[in-house]
């Protein structure tokens, strides 16, 4: 089967989007930004009405208090805010901890600021860590500790107990942590912690989210980030450079979409949460072992007990002969040893397209 018939006749489990939209109150928002004439440059920082809504949101979710003025600032998805941050406060040589599987852009930026990402890695099936390894992995050239929560591609929501060992090895050496929090009110089991309001931490965090995967509208890009006033002008300085500015009629929808009193961000949780008891009850019927996931749009399973393959091989016979698409959680390794019978498969997507995917997979598997 060619690739192309991989893309069109395939179900696709693998990439981390929707497959339907968001609110519609939210679409409809932006369709009047545009027609009441917010098509050109927005300001720099972003809108004032969403850096004001961000404000609201973190300190209605999280008690912490952000100016609107110097303390966030608007930008082009998670993405580009995870860029400008690890391009503005890295220098050449210095190191980042990231907590791996990770997310792929996590690498390439760090390796973009001329600094090196240092793995400390989760183990399946709980997704654990090694808080010796993690102390010891600081050094003299450590600047900062990268934290994904809820995580991708793990579906792991990191605890208290472990966000305070993080939170004190920062304060005790002088480190930034850099937080990854777009999956923040998707999390189904246990609770989302803001690490910036722990003790001695908002003055060295840098939060960083999106509306993408809240709201179901991860085309238009509208990410933002939080800290203290130095910080972020440096991060803006980079912003500048990259999109400069992006999505003004989206940033007056994601203004509205953020207003509380809608209460859309608790509808966008329990929409995803018949998908995903249908996927992950059907992986386990189908012997595939999906491992504990308590957040994000995601579910990894142990595919040893079904197969000899490495995950890479699987997900490519999968996609070609069970018209199934999946990802190899070994991509998201710097060191792929011991990863390879993980795949990801993402439960984003309406139920009848998962039932779809089941099917699928129970006529290859068997």
């Amino acid at each position: 089967m060619s690739q192309l018939a991989i893309e069109t006749n395939s179900v696709n489990l693998g990439q981390g989007f929707p497959d339907y939209d968001g609110p519609a109150i939210i679409a409809d928002a932006a369709i009047d930004a545009i027609r009441s004439g917010h098509n050109q440059y927005p300001p720099g920082p972003g809108i004032e009405p969403l850096r004001r809504a961000v404000a609201h949101h973190n300190f209605g979710y999280y008690g912490v208090n952000y100016d609107p003025s110097s303390e966030v600032l608007i930008t082009a998805g998670a993405t580009e805010a995870l860029a400008s941050t690890l391009i503005s406060l890295l220098e050449v040589g210095d190191e980042v901890i990231v907590f791996e599987p990770c997310y792929d852009s996590y690498v390439a930026s760090i390796a973009m600021a001329g600094a090196r990402a240092i793995p400390i890695r989760l183990h399946g099936p709980n997704w654990n860590f090694d808080l010796q390894l993690l102390q010891s992995s600081v050094g003299p050239r450590t600047r900062a500790i990268l934290v994904n929560t809820p995580h991708n591609p793990t579906g792991k929501v990191f605890n208290l107990e472990e966000l305070k060992q993080i939170s004190n090895l920062a304060l005790e050496n002088d480190l930034l942590v850099i937080t990854d929090e777009v999956y923040e009110h998707l999390v189904f089991e246990g609770e989302h912690h803001f690490l910036a309001s722990f003790e001695g931490m908002r003055e060295r965090t840098i939060s960083i989210s999106s509306a993408a995967k809240t709201f179901s509208f991860t085309g238009w890009k509208i990410g933002w980030v939080t800290a203290q006033p130095e910080l972020l002008a440096a991060i803006r300085t980079s912003k500048q450079f990259l999109t400069y500015v992006n999505g003004a009629p989206f940033q007056h929808a994601i203004a509205k979409g953020l207003d509380p009193e809608l209460n859309l961000i608790a509808e966008a949780k329990d929409a995803l949460g018949p998908s995903r008891e249908l996927l992950i009850g059907s992986l386990e019927r189908l012997g595939l072992k999906p491992l504990p996931t308590s957040g994000t749009y995601f579910v990894n399973c142990d595919i040893s007990s079904v197969t000899k393959d490495d995950a890479l091989t699987f997900c490519m016979r999968m996609a070609n002969e069970g018209g199934v698409v999946a990802i190899p959680s070994s991509v998201f390794y710097l060191d792929r040893e011991g990863s390879e019978h993980y795949v990801r498969f993402a439960f984003c997507k309406r139920t009848s397209v998962i039932e779809e995917a089941v099917f699928r997979l129970d006529s290859w598997l068997n």
